[in-house]
């Protein structure tokens, strides 16, 4: 019997993940709180939409959910007219919204209590990466459950991994933005010294591309960088979210993240001259902004 699959939220990450859905050949159900957006999804892929949530998830033995915070998440999941009100029992939640790793330990419990599964899976690989059904995916849950949802998962992942219990998935994405922020500024801060420093930018990357300066960044960014092109890609309101979780949970842990705190610093300076929406690697126009000043 054909696995049928619901997709809650079609912004520019889950449009495409429901896609690949559809293209490898399941029952999709979609619903966007914005009908409009359902109705486009619908005229690209095959499939079904709904008028509401209850409706949208009754029948699904997965539902996957992924929306913007962790508000947004216990608007449609919780409650009497969210998700897990409606479930069947034995069907399971997969939430690849980035939340915090308290979110998804609330979700998990509430849905083992009405005997529904459970599986925190942020992912990461932006837009492109969703579009290209290339995404790395992060989980977190019981082996069980994600042995249940990982076949289909992989329909848009390119890498797929259980990290450990529940809230896991959330924790190894913080690490993930950890560390993208650091090597943004670092690439950032290298472009900037090259222009000031007289040298072709564009030959620099060439040449530090080849060796241990490489980065998918460097490989996917430096160009639109250069060209003042930041209206694509990951969010600097995004980012700021997710730095956000990863410096609430280092305090709880007792982690030392002085250059995130640095960067998160940086992106809302960005937000400060315009680029709530730019992409990531604006960390450039901000340094730039410096420049016109001086």
């Amino acid at each position: 019997m054909q696995t049928a699959v619901t997709f809650l939220g079609l912004g520019v990450m889950g449009y495409p993940m429901a896609g690949w859905l559809s293209q490898r050949g399941y029952a999709v159900t979609v619903y966007n709180r914005t009908q409009a957006v359902s109705q486009r999804w619908l005229s690209d892929y095959s499939g079904t939409s709904a008028d509401t949530v209850a409706e949208a998830v009754a029948s699904a033995d997965i539902v996957f959910s992924c929306l913007g915070n962790d508000d947004d998440v216990r608007a449609v999941v919780i409650g009497e007219s969210g998700a897990l009100a409606t479930m069947k029992s034995g069907s399971i939640l997969v939430d690849h919204t980035t939340t915090s790793a308290l979110l998804a330990r609330e979700l998990a419990e509430q849905a083992y209590a009405l005997g529904i599964g459970f599986v925190d899976a942020p992912v990461s690989g932006g837009q492109q990466g969703a579009e290209n059904g290339q995404l790395t995916v992060m989980c977190g849950g019981q082996q069980a459950h994600f042995g249940r949802v990982q076949q289909v998962i992989q329909s848009y992942a390119k890498s797929l991994q259980l990290m450990g219990d529940v809230g896991s998935g959330q924790l190894c994405k913080m690490v993930n933005q950890i560390c993208i922020a650091g090597v943004v500024q670092g690439l950032a801060e290298g472009l900037n010294f090259a222009k000031r420093a007289g040298l072709d930018a564009h030959q620099v990357v060439e040449v530090i591309s080849k060796g241990a300066a490489q980065s998918w960044q460097m490989e996917n960014r430096y160009q639109t960088m250069l060209g003042s092109k930041y209206d694509h890609g990951f969010a600097v309101q995004w980012m700021r979210k997710d730095l956000a979780f990863a410096l609430d949970e280092a305090r709880a842990n007792g982690s030392d993240l002085p250059v995130t705190q640095m960067v998160d610093s940086f992106y809302e300076e960005v937000q400060e001259i315009g680029g709530n929406r730019w992409d990531t690697s604006s960390l450039l126009a901000r340094l730039e902004q410096d420049v016109d000043k001086s």
